[in-house]
């Protein structure tokens, strides 16, 4: 009996405690957002969530109104929905909001890098410095020669421009822009090595052709993977997918490769002169690929089958390009130069600009996260108070909240490619929601210290390559009466949209 009565209280004691961290005993409290634990100790909800993102929020801020909190997984998130109130997300102090320590458990789990310090300030300088301006401006002539190798066969082999080539538009454009993003980043072959400029560019396409599909099959993985529910094959199939990459982008093989942009270029001497090992370096390389290259095909895919289902905004479109053309003293024509399409020209679409931003609002929807590092009180923009507890999240759907509001977009489902120009030719920044303006009316790129920091270099190449795609091909739906395919929903949270299946479609050459 002595032995049995501490045996017994230390059985009960894990007992409580398994069931504490199962939520069981979390209660809501008066002046915090309205609890919803789910049926699932610990998962909650997660199951309903990890299926379809979109419909469980609604479903939820139909429930509970504008603010709620949710069990997901062992984790407790708040969502806040009401737009006119994201002020209080972007602008808190990172003493009590911040979306590093999210951030650094996600990319350990999904690319194996684990941050040994933080490196947060000296990254931001780099990115302001190549990013951004004069570096965005070589990155993009860099993008601009790598498209036009990529896409050379296909603009220079057509003897007949009657003939029509077939594609899937998805993975042509994915194919594309992943290809040359990664070649204009992590540097070209050398001809020297190569023993000529030819073989040297016959190289780069053969091996970023064989890098895409490897990552195609590590992308269709990457929701299952962040969530964490791989079988034991995929979990198989992502090591050695990790593995590649690793090798792939090592610090050996990039410093044989020409022209690496100035970006990587700067982050390896930084890591390097910090003391970081070589193979957590290749990992942190890793880490930079798929924010970059992950996204710019899908919203390409979109944006072009957007226009080619809408002819006056395809009209509008094209108009602009061949003016700008034509200002620039350039024409495409049979056996002449290739266009240079420069910065400073990329400036002068505001037409194209705003179908993009469109698209953006239609297929890009991210699921915004920050700890919350303290106890706090979230102050909503029409005097409500919540509080919120240390070590839960708080965080944002915008897709629903914002991008699909009827009231800030009205008609928020159609694709209408000047919603965002003024009648003036300017870009039009002036929505409202009860009467207010709406500061966040559109959040592809996130906000505030979390924004993305290559959302110009993104732009820029979506503009470069559906550009070069209007100015050197006529285009058409293979099934233009088709209807436009449904979103992949297993992608909800994580960027842009990708389609449930490709669409194909036909081109030849202009000339």
């Amino acid at each position: 009996m002595g032995l049995l009565l501490p045996l017994l209280l230390a059985l009960l004691s894990c007992l409580i405690g398994g069931l504490y961290l199962l939520g069981v005993f979390r209660r809501h409290r008066p002046g915090e957002p309205p609890l919803d634990k789910g049926l699932i100790p610990w998962l909650g909800h997660v199951l309903e969530f990890r299926k379809n993102t979109l419909k469980f929020i609604e479903r939820m801020k139909q429930k509970h109104g504008d603010v709620f909190t949710v069990q997901l997984g062992g984790f407790y998130i708040t969502f806040l929905q009401d737009p006119l109130s994201f002020g209080a997300f972007f602008k808190e102090s990172r003493e009590k909001l911040d979306f590093r320590q999210f951030a650094k458990q996600l990319v350990r789990r999904v690319f194996g890098y684990v941050a040994e310090q933080d490196n947060h300030n000296a990254l931001g300088v780099f990115n302001n410095k190549h990013l951004k301006g004069d570096g965005l401006k070589v990155l993009t002539q860099a993008v601009m020669d790598n498209l036009l190798n990529l896409m050379s066969h296909e603009i220079g082999s057509a003897a007949d421009q009657s003939s029509w080539k077939e594609d899937g538009l998805f993975m042509y454009s994915y194919n594309n822009l992943f290809r040359a993003g990664y070649l204009s980043l992590y540097g070209n072959a050398s001809p020297k090595s190569e023993e000529s400029e030819e073989k040297a560019k016959e190289k780069d396409r053969a091996e970023s052709e064989a890098l895409f599909k490897e990552f195609r099959k590590y992308d269709q993985l990457f929701p299952d993977l962040s969530y964490g529910v791989l079988s034991p094959r995929e979990r198989v199939e992502i090591r050695r997918l990790m593995d590649l990459f690793w090798n792939t982008l090592s610090v050996q093989k990039m410093k044989m490769k020409n022209d690496v942009s100035g970006w990587i270029r700067d982050i390896h001497q930084h890591l390097e002169g910090i003391g970081m090992k070589d193979s957590m370096i290749s990992r942190y390389m890793f880490v930079l690929l798929l924010p970059s290259q992950g996204n710019t095909g899908p919203i390409s895919f979109w944006l072009l089958l957007f226009l080619m289902k809408h002819p006056e905004a395809m009209k509008a479109v094209k108009e602009e390009i061949d003016k700008v053309l034509k200002e620039s003293g350039q024409e495409v024509r049979r056996g002449g130069p290739s266009i240079n399409l420069t910065y400073e020209m990329l400036k002068k679409t505001p037409i194209l600009d705003s179908a993009l931003e469109e698209t953006l609002r239609l297929c890009v929807a991210p699921v915004l996260n920050k700890a919350v590092l303290q106890d706090m009180t979230l102050k909503m923009a029409d005097g409500r108070e919540y509080f919120l507890r240390k070590g839960d999240r708080l965080a944002m759907f915008p897709y629903s909240a914002v991008h699909t509001d009827p009231e800030i977009h009205p008609d928020p489902h159609s694709f209408k490619y000047d919603r965002f120009l003024n009648p003036d030719g300017r870009k039009k920044t002036d929505f409202y929601k009860n009467g207010q303006k709406v500061k966040f009316y559109t959040l592809p790129w996130g906000s505030g210290v979390s924004m993305c920091p290559g959302r110009f270099l993104a732009s820029s190449e979506i503009k470069q390559f559906v550009f070069l795609v209007l100015a050197y091909f006529e285009i058409e739906l293979k099934n233009p009466e088709e209807k436009i395919p449904e979103f992949d929903s297993s992608r909800w949270g994580f960027g842009s949209m990708q389609p449930n299946r490709d669409v194909q479609f036909r081109y030849r050459p202009t000339f």
